[in-house]
């Protein structure tokens, strides 16, 4: 019993050591295959969006590398080798991923992809050069972001008349409103530019800016004075005599006046002021008519006769009284001639009256304010007319004379008679 409990012992203590013999070399072999594995990885240098980054890889190629490190490549991004690339120790793999950004050239967007640090790298990878004028929405330092929007404005040159003053302007805006704006050229109220504010500006193109004011302009006129004549029984028909002088008056006209550019272009009369009236002359003319009686007697004897005739004093017939000259208020006043016929004419005057149905009829047009209309107007070398037309241009000491035929007002003219108002 004993030596059977000896036996097993025995052989108990040779298993265990069979045991540890194992488990030390699997032990010794885990160790030396950890020591292999570690020995035998190659160092990199991985270069992360400027940030260095020493790995010890097993891997075979750059594509094996970065999966190891869960970086995926975007087909923009920068990579200094390839990824089939072989891996050598020592190595130095440098990825910089790309950023999305917007370009904008003159109003055009485009979606660009770029691993470039700043604006200005990023405009000279795309070849763009700033020209002196030229804006750009960010300055050329800042940092190239992702989702940046980048909008570069090319400047060009525009002609501008400013009230006569002619200069080259750079601009970006492409609408006049936007242009006058960027440089600062004021419009007055009454100032206009052409073409209008709506108008789009391109390259070359001309822009005018007419400056318009409105000033007053006084100007001092004489007032003629009206020569009345009376009629003087007293005095021989044929003879006029001054009895009282006419004096000149004064007035004072006021226009509003519209400068473009520094020219007039308009003028409109907004008021008269009178300074002194006119006073008028007098004049006295002579009506009287001296007769003559012619009277007849017979030199010879009466003789009888059957029938005897007496004598009598035979008196010739004074020649009848000529007329006198019309009397009332007399003006000088230039004249002009017009017919019923002219192309546009309609034949009627501003009283209704009807030209064209009544050819011979004496009719002149007046200003109303110096000669009432209605009036019967005696002018010298026409005859005695109504004053019943007006006219745009007929102001002041102006008459227009009708006529029936072109050729009758052409003969007429222009020219200055003396008229008599008579009622």
């Amino acid at each position: 019993m004993k030596s059977n409990m000896e036996n097993f012992f025995f052989r108990l203590k040779g298993g265990k050591n069979v045991f540890m013999i194992c488990l030390s070399v699997i032990v010794l072999g885990l160790v030396s295959g950890f020591i292999v594995f570690e020995t035998t990885k190659a160092s990199v240098t991985l270069v992360l969006d400027g940030e260095e980054k020493l790995v010890d890889t097993h891997a075979d190629t750059v594509a094996e590398l970065l999966s190891d490190e869960d970086l995926t490549p975007n087909a923009h991004d920068y990579l200094s080798h390839d990824l089939s690339a072989e891996l050598n120790a020592g190595d130095v793999i440098e990825w910089k991923p790309a950023t999305q950004v917007t370009l904008s050239v003159n109003g055009k967007d485009q979606k660009v992809w770029s691993t470039e640090d700043t604006v200005e790298d990023f405009l000279k990878d795309q070849r763009i050069e700033l020209g002196k004028h030229d804006e750009m929405s960010v300055s050329l330092e800042d940092e190239l972001k992702e989702n940046m929007t980048i909008a570069v404005d090319e400047a060009f040159k525009v002609a501008v008349n400013d009230g006569g003053e002619k200069k080259d302007f750079w601009t970006t805006s492409t609408t006049v409103a936007g242009f006058l704006e960027q440089q600062n050229i004021q419009l007055g109220e009454l100032d206009r530019v052409e073409p209008g504010k709506d108008e789009d500006v391109k390259a070359n193109s001309e822009l005018n800016v007419i400056r318009v004011e409105k000033v007053t302009d006084v100007v001092e006129e004489p007032i003629d004075y009206a020569t009345v004549k009376h009629n003087d029984s007293s005095m021989q028909k044929g003879t006029e005599k001054v009895v009282e002088d006419g004096q000149e008056g004064k007035q004072e006209k006021h226009y509003e006046v519209v400068l473009e550019n520094g020219k007039e272009v308009s003028r409109e009369l907004m008021k008269t002021e009178v300074l002194k009236e006119s006073s008028d002359q007098i004049v006295a003319v002579g009506t009287q008519v001296i007769t003559q009686t012619a009277v007849k007697t017979s030199s010879k004897a009466s003789t009888p006769s059957k029938s005897t005739k007496s004598s009598m004093p035979e008196t010739k017939k004074a020649d009848p009284q000529p007329k006198s000259e019309p009397s009332g208020k007399v003006l000088n006043v230039s004249t002009t001639a017009y017919t019923a016929n002219c192309a546009g004419c309609s034949g009627i005057t501003s009283t209704g009256f009807n030209l064209k149905s009544n050819p011979n009829a004496k009719v002149i047009a007046v200003d109303p304010s110096v000669i009432p209309l209605g009036s019967k107007v005696f002018v010298e070398g026409y005859g005695t007319a109504i004053a019943a037309d007006t006219g745009g241009a007929i102001k002041g000491n102006k008459i227009d004379v009708f006529f029936s035929s072109k050729s009758a007002a052409y003969a007429w003219g222009n020219k200055t008679v003396q008229i008599t108002i008579l009622d």
